[in-house]
């Protein structure tokens, strides 16, 4: 979604109208994970995706279906493997679509503070009604926003009983940090408090969330790379290196942060603020940076600390490691040699095996094998 705001801003261009498309689950194998996003305007301009191609042309029809129409609607597509031209998944899968309109974002709150969040790397659930009975509170499109910390949301569903029914979903799947289709609201309130009993209603709960995070400590040429790569991942991406000569704009484009510090006072600094989703690589290949880096990362909640280095330099670095007072269950966080095994050379090829062992280590798939659990020399193999 957040990708998709410049997109937004150019579809809806000499006002047309456009439809947003959302994937809101997926059963068995498929391409896109649910919150995946394609936006559709009046002129068939598409931005996004919500499968990968399997079924965009279809998802499509429908969106211009639905502008035409100003009713939302939801698609399932199933597994096509028999060879024939039908719209289908073929990785065998099932992915269920929601289209509809999408509102004006300089009239409708709801969208309006979405963007604002959007733009400012906010965190929130974006409630959407994908189900249930036709008519009365509930209807089928219905958005509430709920942003974390504030005590009420944006929007409503139709009745102050579902909103809050609605909200409590958003803030467990905040908390776990995704997203899923949810049932809600046995019953909703009327008039002065009264409770009756209703039939519940589908939500999709989007979570939204900042993008997740990468400090890379030293400023050399494989950080250069690695900033480069990570950026197209979508991390927001920070440099941190004593040494202004070597962390510059100039080398640096692309990043979102230039911290030109010491790396173990700029972690313990931000440390609070790492966690799961976020990374730390420590490439500076200098022992009075290395150490006291890995050493500050390993006090935070990262996901991922991954360090360069060769066999022999892992050897001895682990031992200072250990002589700072780093006990073996810190150490066996760290990815070291950092990266997958993929016979990486270069600069550019070094930072696609560090951010693949990220994306692996993230998703708890580990089916490439990491330089760390091998042996003998990173470089010793021969290529074509």
């Amino acid at each position: 979604m957040r990708e998709l705001l410049a997109d937004l801003d150019r579809l809806r261009s000499r006002g047309r109208r456009v439809a947003l498309a959302r994937v809101v689950s997926v059963e068995g194998s498929a391409p896109r994970e649910p919150g995946a996003a394609l936006i559709v305007n009046e002129d068939g301009e598409v931005a996004g995706s919500v499968s990968g191609g399997c079924v965009e042309s279809a998802v499509v029809a429908a969106a211009l279906d639905v502008l035409a129409s100003g009713r939302p609607r939801r698609c399932t597509f199933g597994g096509v493997d028999d060879g024939s031209f039908d719209v289908g998944l073929v990785c065998g899968g099932a992915l269920d679509v929601f289209v509809e309109p999408l509102p004006d974002p300089g009239t409708d709150p709801v969208v309006t503070e979405l963007v604002d969040q959007l733009r400012t790397g906010g965190r929130v659930a974006l409630v959407t009604v994908v189900g249930g009975p036709p008519g009365g509170p509930g209807a089928l499109g219905g958005w509430l926003l709920v942003v974390p910390g504030r005590p009420s949301p944006v929007g409503t569903l139709g009745a102050p009983g579902l909103d809050r029914a609605a909200q409590r979903v958003a803030e467990e799947q905040l908390a776990a940090g995704t997203s899923a289709v949810r049932e809600v609201g046995a019953g909703h309130e009327v008039g002065a408090g009264r409770e009756v009993g209703a039939p519940g209603v589908t939500v999709f709960v989007h979570v939204l969330v900042e993008p997740p995070r990468l400090v890379v400590v030293g400023a050399g040429d494989v950080s250069v790379a690695l900033v480069a790569v990570a950026k197209v991942l979508g991390y927001a991406v920070t440099v941190c290196d004593p040494r202004p000569v070597f962390a510059s704009a100039a080398r640096f484009p692309a990043v979102d942060h230039l911290a030109v510090e010491w790396p173990d006072r700029h972690l313990a600094r931000i440390g609070a603020t790492l966690g799961p989703r976020d990374a730390v690589c420590v490439l500076a290949h200098d022992p009075k940076l290395e150490v006291p880096a890995v050493t500050a990362a390993l006090r935070t909640g990262v996901g991922y600390v991954g360090v360069l280095g060769s066999r022999r330099t892992v050897a001895a670095r682990r031992a200072r490691l250990r002589d700072a007072g780093v006990d073996d269950g810190a150490l066996d966080r760290v990815m070291e040699p950092v990266g997958l095994d993929i016979g990486a050379r270069t600069p550019a090829e070094t930072a696609v095996a560090i951010v693949a062992e990220m994306i692996a280590v993230r998703s708890g798939h580990r089916g490439g094998s990491s330089l760390r659990d091998g042996t003998g020399p990173i470089h010793g193999r021969g290529r074509a």
